[in-house]
């Protein structure tokens, strides 16, 4: 897989968990050392705490594995870094607070939609109806 599909499973994954605010942003071209950012929010530290769990999970299942981790110890804001992709799990205040988005508004987000395997939710409701297409 390339690092495009492999930072669109991490967002996947992310949503999987009912992670807010999903971003894939292609900063290659901008940063230089990593080709993209994913970037989610969790209301709490236990839900950073499930995210992180299901992105490495999901990723490790496709052979991957994060070179280094940061933000374990308090979950605030969880920082996964794959070399070719950086997922970063944020607890709602600490994004609305460091707003990286803002530092990098001039990259383009990559399109994804939620897993297709993840069709049903609890109620019956389909997700690919409920969320469409994500920027």
């Amino acid at each position: 897989m390339t690092s495009r599909e492999l930072a669109i499973e991490a967002a996947r994954a992310a949503d999987d968990k009912k992670a807010s605010e999903i971003r894939v942003m292609d900063i290659g071209e901008k940063l230089g050392i990593t080709d993209f950012f994913v970037i989610c929010s969790g209301n709490n530290e236990r839900q950073v705490h499930r995210i992180q769990d299901v992105v490495e999970e999901r990723l490790r299942g496709l052979g991957v594995k994060p070179a280094r981790r940061e933000g374990e110890r308090f979950r605030l804001w969880v920082l996964l870094d794959y070399a070719d992709f950086v997922v970063h799990i944020f607890r709602e205040e600490e994004r609305q607070f460091y707003n990286i988005e803002r530092l990098w508004r001039d990259v383009e987000y990559v399109p994804w939609e939620p897993d297709p395997a993840v069709r049903e939710r609890a109620d019956g409701e389909s997700r690919e109806e409920e969320k469409p297409l994500r920027q």
